[in-house]
């Protein structure tokens, strides 16, 4: 760091600002036990209340944990006081992708790695039902080794946010960048206008400028929509190709992002040398989702999972939930089986029923008719599980009585973490990065 400054919260020494918003400053800082160099978001929380944005800033909070890729910025820790929220994340040496484009139009195959990132951590966001729904290069951040990573999900959608036709109705994102559907105000697909955006950034690296850009907003919304652009001349055929199908100003016959990865000018350099991460991280982001048992779930119902980032105390008083939860790196036929081996030591029956639910049933009467409990597994990734127990029947008392004395110890050996619990497992390994890697900035524009 430049020069020593006021140490946060007793383990964060602050730097420099890097960038400001509204509600929100963001500071280099160096974390004083490991010496490894952070962003700090700290948010003015009176503020944010006081125009109603905790929702937001809950919302962005949650979709940086459920997001862990290579290529999107990472969260480390969220802390709070009465007046602040902090939000530590990663810092970057490289700055914004934006300040290389500035300087002139990127060459072909540098662009091409930048775009490859890019669709693979907007593609592995939309896998977990979020959108981010403002793609620019002010918000693709470099790491010291030239990996792109996306940032800034303020703007950022999760599914369950869309109104009862299906589709998402708030009008956001950066003029230049923003999808025909989006101008037009009558409901989009939030993961068809990140596509959208993805094309206007792969343009731009490739051509140093917009495609749609005229001084009068409205002439230029009129282009955007009617995807009236034109190509310099040093575009490949190819990439001419795939540009139209991204810049299509009809969301119902625009390109996916699985065609996409599948168009030959952007299969190159991957088929021969394929991108070195970390295994597992790489088939969280590639494996498709056959099975959907957590469609039911989303982010705050897994972040709370997680003691080091239970919100919940920094917003609002913790709910009192009849059921209990719990996270588990263990596969889930390994869960099934202590479920199993539990039940037969307590002289309970055990019936698999669809969808991950496994129903748990004693064999004798009690107060209120017989105990049953019900167990239902949710797959997060292929590695890691949330499993939710609750009484469907029966006495509360005689419930409580046998998860505290008989299954809450016996899943010791399986259980990461209960919900609003310190976690009883190490912690997941985090997304691959080189040794001491500084990675991203935050940009606070948004809030």
């Amino acid at each position: 760091m430049e020069r020593k400054g006021p140490v946060l919260m007793g383990k964060y020494e602050l730097g420099r600002l890097l960038g400001q918003g509204t509600f929100a400053k963001v500071h280099r800082a160096r974390n004083l036990e490991t010496g490894m160099s952070v962003a700090i978001k700290i948010v003015d929380k009176e503020r944010v209340l006081k125009v109603g944005m905790m929702d937001q800033i809950k919302r962005e909070i949650s979709i940086m944990r459920l997001v862990r890729h290579p290529n999107v910025v990472e969260l480390y820790e969220v802390m709070a006081t009465k007046t602040k929220i902090y939000i530590v994340m990663e810092y970057a040496k490289g700055g914004e992708l934006f300040n290389k484009v500035v300087k002139g139009k990127l060459k072909e195959d540098a662009a091409r790695r930048y775009f490859q990132q890019l669709i693979s951590a907007v593609d592995f966001c939309h896998s977990r039902g979020v959108c981010h729904r403002d793609l620019k290069p002010e918000n693709l951040l470099l790491d010291e080794h030239g990996n792109l990573k996306v940032t800034d999900f303020g703007l950022s959608a999760l599914a369950e946010t869309k109104h009862e036709d299906g589709l998402l109705h708030t009008t956001c994102g950066t003029p230049a960048y923003v999808a025909p559907e989006v101008i037009n105000r009558r409901g989009y697909d939030g993961c068809k206008t990140d596509i959208w955006f993805c094309g206007v950034i792969l343009y731009v690296l490739l051509a140093g400028y917009l495609p749609f850009q005229d001084s009068n907003l409205m002439e230029m919304y009129r282009k955007i929509g009617k995807g009236e652009f034109k190509f310099p001349n040093w575009f490949a055929p190819e990439v001419r190709r795939l540009l139209l199908k991204i810049l299509d100003p009809n969301p119902s016959t625009r390109i996916s992002i699985e065609k996409i990865k599948e168009h030959p000018w952007f299969r190159k350099g991957l088929d021969c040398k394929p991108e070195i991460v970390d295994t597992e991280v790489k088939e969280l982001a590639i494996v498709p989702q056959t099975r959907t048992p957590c469609s039911n779930l989303n982010a705050f119902d897994i972040i709370s999972l997680s003691a080091g980032f239970d919100l919940s105390g920094l917003f609002e008083g913790k709910e009192q939930k009849k059921e209990v939860r719990f996270t588990s790196n263990k596969t889930a036929s390994t869960i099934i089986s202590k479920l199993e081996d539990i039940s037969k030591r307590l002289k309970m029956k055990i019936k698999k029923k669809d969808e991950g639910l496994l129903k748990i049933e004693g064999s004798k009467e009690g107060r209120k008719g017989t105990l049953e409990i019900d167990a239902e597994i949710f797959e997060i990734t292929p590695f890691f599980h949330l499993v939710e127990v609750k009484k469907s029947n029966g006495d509360t008392l005689e419930y409580q009585k046998v998860m505290k004395q008989d299954i809450r110890p016996a899943l010791s050996d399986i259980v990461w973490a209960w919900q609003g619990e310190p976690p009883l497992q190490q912690p997941l390994p985090p997304p691959p990065t080189t040794e001491n890697q500084e990675s991203q900035q935050f940009h606070a524009a948004s809030t």
